[in-house]
């Protein structure tokens, strides 16, 4: 079987390899190779415990003040708010608890033994050394602030994500690097990291391609239709036909996907991140830092603040205002770091408005899938997506409920 890949980032190559190993003849079409957006930028956790969502009870009370906080996590082009406002009033309607729970069972399923997936897809690869096996951490100023946040840790414990809750004291003694920033740590269990998101992505597209895949650098423009099913892209290296066609663009699949019929409700989430270069001393483990909602990792060679929310589109360029924030946390938390230079780094996750990633058929025949849409959790969740695509396209049932994720259920949404 012949099968197309649109897209090469750890969703798309995850779904590459994993066909490759089922035995179809792949091909990956992405305009400028593998971890060239959002695969690059990524904080580089497998954060198996991200499961729940932005969208809590209280966040349309909470959301207008912390947009004009500088040290909050929301950030809002302006400008961009008239294009926005439908698509806000969908993602807003999913602040209920009713959701929450509906989300966090769904992507339980999906993440809770994201490290182990990521060890079968690069067992036997390169891309094996880039990966950890460590506490994803949450830091809490105060004791009270770690109270505030006990809804989103009440609907961890139901999904029974294991983690362990220490005093910043103790933390210290384990991880100096912080001081006596933290009052309260909580260090989710299970988890991993990955010491460099981009190379290792690369690395996995460079065993894709050894094992006889192709990777195709080229646009693509638009697609060909028949009776609604997908037929063919239509790239600037030519028309491209295939038996099966995986559309993993990302933030860039809205357009595709609602051609289909696809009408799922979906914005460009944009990220941020710096990196301190060539640091003077590491902390030992990625840092939820629960004030600001962006990530502190060790990387090779530099460490990186990750995170943060803006809403403005996929065309407009980085704000400054995020960048700052970052900026101004980093050097209050590690103020005895010394470093050579910072690298600046904005980029898109792809968030539709219930927050779920699709996986699975756009259409009755499976003539193509979709495997985007996964916002916070692409790299947590890439490798299962791509085996659990693999596996459909065999024909095989996957051991999981795959409904909440079912691409059909937005056909016939709002084009927002």
């Amino acid at each position: 079987m012949q099968v197309l890949v649109a897209g090469a980032g750890i969703v798309g190559m995850s779904c590459a390899i994993w066909l490759q190993r089922a035995g179809m003849d792949v091909t990956v079409v992405d305009r400028a190779g593998p971890a060239s957006g959002t695969s690059h930028g990524n904080a580089g956790v497998l954060a198996a415990g991200a499961i729940v969502p932005v969208t809590t009870p209280g966040l349309a009370k909470k959301a207008p003040g912390m947009l004009l906080r500088r040290d909050d996590p929301l950030f809002l082009r302006w400008s961009y708010l008239p294009r926005l406002l439908p698509f806000l009033s969908r993602y807003m309607s999913y602040a209920t608890d009713a959701h929450v729970d509906h989300y966090a069972a769904a992507m339980s399923s999906l993440l809770h033994d994201s490290l182990d997936q990521h060890r079968a897809l690069a067992r036997g690869t390169p891309a094996e050394r880039f990966i950890s096996d460590e506490d994803y951490c949450f830091g809490y100023a105060s004791r009270a602030d770690f109270e505030a946040d006990s809804y989103g840790w009440s609907k961890r414990d139901a999904q029974g994500v294991p983690y362990d809750v220490v005093s910043g004291a103790d933390y210290a003694h384990y991880d100096a690097a912080y001081g006596n920033a933290f009052d309260v740590v909580v260090r989710c269990k299970n988890h991993g990291r990955i010491s460099d998101p981009g190379a290792y992505v690369k690395a996995l597209g460079t065993h894709f391609e050894e094992a006889g895949g192709r990777i195709l650098l080229a646009e693509i423009s638009d697609i060909e239709t028949e009776n609604g099913a997908l037929r063919a892209l239509h790239t600037s290296a030519g028309t491209l036909r295939a038996d099966r066609i995986v559309m993993a663009l990302g933030p860039w699949s809205k357009a595709i996907a609602h051609k289909l019929g696809v009408k799922v409700p979906f914005e460009s989430e944009r990220g941020y991140h710096i990196e301190l270069v060539n640091p003077s001393h590491m902390p030992r483990s990625a840092m939820m830092v629960a004030s600001g909602k962006f990530v502190i990792t060790p990387m090779e060679g530099r460490i990186r603040a990750a995170g943060v929310v803006e809403f403005g589109g996929l065309d407009a360029g980085p704000s400054r205002a995020p960048l700052d924030m970052l900026r101004r946390q980093v050097a209050r938390l590690l103020p005895d770091v010394t470093y050579d230079r910072v690298i600046e780094w904005m980029g898109h996750r792809p968030a539709p408005a219930d927050s779920l990633p699709l996986i699975g058929a756009n259409d009755a025949a499976g003539a193509s899938y979709s495997a985007f849409g996964h916002q916070h959790v692409g790299l947590t969740g890439g490798p299962k997506t791509g085996r659990l695509i693999a596996q459909m396209i065999a024909g095989e049932v996957p051991n999981m409920d795959m409904s909440p994720f079912d691409p059909k259920k937005h056909q016939g949404a709002s084009k927002r």
